[in-house]
C-alpha cells in the first residue's frame, strides 16, 4: 500500500519533467522557456497543466497540418537578377532606398512585383460599398468575394441580392465566409446565399462531429475581385456598421478600403483561389492573368498566415522600418507590436526619423487598449509620437514609409493578425503613396490628440495594475 501512495507523486514528477523538457526544446524565446520550466518544476501538477493549455503553440502545429492543401505559390525564379528589381524601382520614380524593402519582400513572399496598377482610397462604407456593388453588377465572367464578417442587415442583404443576380446571369460567383465570423449575425449570410444558389464555402467552421472549434486560425482577409481586373481589399467587413455617416448607429465604425485595378488584381484573385481550394479541395483552377495597364504603380500581394514558414508581414514591416530615412506613418486599430518591432521603431526615432502612430481614442475592444497603454511609454520615451483619433471607433489600417512605400490590407499590428490569422496586404510602391495615401494619414493626424509621456506615466496605480495584468495576455489578444 505504501508503494501505491508513491505512484501519483512519481507520475506528477515525470509529468513535470516531460513538460519542462518540452519547453526547453520547443520554446524559441529563452525567457519564456525558463519561465515555463520553473513553473513546471515548482508546481509539479498545476505547472504542466498550465503549460499544456497555455504554453504549447498549437496554432503553428495545427496550421502545419493544413500546409499540404494550403501551399500554393507563384512560380518565380528566386535567383532573378537584381538588375530587374532595380529596373522596377527606376520605373517607379521612387527612392533607391526601397531596394532593401523590395529584396526582403521578394525573398519572403516569392511573388513577383507587378506594374501598371492604380489604387483608389475609399472612405467608409459610403464610398466602398457603392464601388463594390458597381463591380459586382458589371461583372461578366467571374466574381470572387471573401470576408471575415458578413452581416445580414440592410447592407448585407444588398450584397446577397447582387451576388445572387450575378449568379443567375451566368457569372462564376464564389464566396468564402470565415466559419467563426459568420456567427456574428442571424440569419447566417451563408444560408441566404445558398438559397440564391450562390456557391459558398466556410473557412474552418466550428463542428460538433468531429469536435472542431478554432477561435484562432481565422481567415481575416477581406477581398473582392471582379473579372480578374479590379480588386478591393482593406479592413471593411460587410455590414451597416461601416456606414460611418449614420449618426444614430452606436456601432458605427470609421474605416478604409482600397480599390486596385491592373495586374495586381490577378494576384489578389490567386490568393482567393488558394483559399477556395483549401476549403473545398480539388485542383487549382487556371485563370488568365490580367495584362491591362491602368497606371504606373508597382504592387505585390503579401498573403500571410500561420501555415507559412515565415511571419511575412512582420519581417517585411521590420525591414521597412529599419530602412526608413525620413518618416514612418502607422494607423492601426489594435497596436500590440512585437519586441523586435518596438526596438526598430525606437531606433528609427533615435535616428531622427519622424515616427507617428495613430490609434483610436475609443476602442471597441477596451482590453486591447489597456494592454497598449502598458507599453506606450517605451515608444514615447524614445521620441515616437502617438496620437488618439476621436470617436467613433477608427478601424483603418495604413503603414507608410518615407511617402513612397505603403502596405494596405486587413492586418492589424498585434499578435492575432501577425501570428494567428490569415491576412492579406498589398505593397504599394511609387508616387501615389504620397499623392493618395499619405494625405489621408496627415488629414487624420491633424484631427487627433497627441499622447504625452507624462500622461501615460500619470495613470493611477489601479489603472496601471489593470493595464499590466491585461498586457500579460497580449500574445493571445
Amino acid at each position: 500500500m505504501n508503494y501505491l501512495q508513491w505512484i501519483p507523486i512519481i507520475l506528477c514528477f515525470l509529468l513535470a519533467v516531460i513538460a519542462a523538457g518540452h519547453a526547453l526544446i520547443f520554446k524559441s524565446d529563452s525567457r519564456a522557456a525558463l519561465g515555463w520550466i520553473a513553473v513546471c518544476l515548482i508546481f509539479p501538477l498545476l505547472g504542466p497543466l498550465l503549460y499544456f493549455f497555455f504554453g504549447i503553440n498549437r496554432i503553428r502545429t495545427r496550421a502545419q497540418k493544413l500546409t499540404p492543401l494550403y501551399h500554393f505559390k507563384f512560380d518565380i525564379d528566386s535567383e532573378q537578377p537584381d538588375e530587374q528589381i532595380e529596373s522596377a524601382i527606376a520605373s517607379s520614380t521612387a527612392s533607391p532606398e526601397l531596394l532593401q524593402i523590395l529584396r526582403i519582400s521578394r525573398a519572403v513572399t516569392r511573388r513577383p512585383l507587378v506594374g501598371g496598377n492604380t489604387i483608389k482610397l475609399l472612405k467608409n462604407g459610403e464610398q466602398a460599398y457603392p464601388a463594390m456593388m458597381e463591380a459586382i453588377n458589371n461583372s461578366q465572367y467571374s466574381l470572387f468575394l471573401s470576408t471575415y464578417i458578413f452581416e445580414t442587415n440592410k447592407t448585407g442583404r444588398q450584397f446577397i441580392a447582387a451576388l445572387t443576380q450575378a449568379t443567375r446571369r451566368g457569372v462564376d460567383v464564389r464566396v468564402i465566409i470565415d466559419g467563426f465570423g459568420e456567427l456574428y449575425s442571424f440569419p447566417r449570410a451563408g444560408a441566404l446565399l445558398e438559397k440564391g444558389d450562390v456557391p459558398i464555402t466556410r473557412f474552418l467552421p466550428p463542428k460538433l462531429i468531429p469536435p472542431t472549434f478554432h477561435i484562432n486560425l481565422r481567415n481575416h482577409r477581406k477581398l473582392l475581385v471582379a473579372d480578374g481586373r479590379v480588386g478591393f481589399i482593406g479592413g471593411m467587413n460587410i455590414g451597416d456598421r461601416h456606414l460611418a455617416q449614420v449618426q444614430g448607429n452606436p456601432r458605427r465604425v470609421v474605416d478604409l478600403h482600397f480599390q486596385l485595378a491592373g495586374p495586381i488584381a490577378s494576384q489578389i484573385e490567386r490568393v482567393f483561389l488558394e483559399d477556395w481550394v483549401f476549403c473545398t479541395g480539388g485542383q487549382m483552377p487556371e485563370r488568365p492573368v490580367c495584362s491591362d495597364s491602368t497606371d504606373d504603380i508597382i504592387c505585390r500581394t503579401i498573403a500571410d498566415g500561420p501555415t507559412e514558414d515565415h511571419d511575412k508581414l512582420s519581417m517585411i514591416m521590420f525591414g521597412a522600418v529599419t530602412s526608413s530615412r525620413h518618416r514612418i506613418s502607422i494607423m492601426t486599430p489594435y497596436f500590440l507590436p512585437s519586441r523586435d518591432l518596438v526596438t526598430a521603431l525606437q531606433n528609427a526615432a533615435l535616428r531622427n526619423v519622424e515616427v507617428s502612430i495613430l490609434l483610436p481614442a475609443k476602442n471597441n475592444l477596451p482590453f486591447i487598449q489597456w494592454a497598449t497603454a502598458k507599453m506606450l511609454w517605451q515608444l514615447l520615451q524614445k521620441g515616437v509620437r502617438v496620437y488618439y483619433q476621436p470617436p467613433p471607433f477608427v478601424h483603418s489600417k495604413l503603414f507608410i514609409v518615407d511617402d513612397h512605400y505603403a502596405q494596405v490590407g486587413s492586418a492589424n499590428i498585434d499578435p492575432r493578425s501577425l501570428r494567428l490569422n490569415f491576412e492579406l496586404a498589398v505593397e504599394v510602391y511609387g508616387e501615389q503613396v504620397a499623392d493618395v495615401l499619405s494625405p489621408h494619414f496627415y488629414q487624420c493626424l491633424s484631427k487627433s490628440r497627441e499622447v504625452t509621456f507624462e500622461e501615460v506615466e500619470a495613470r493611477s496605480i489601479p489603472i496601471r495594475i489593470r493595464d499590466a495584468f491585461v498586457w500579460l495576455f497580449s500574445p493571445y489578444l
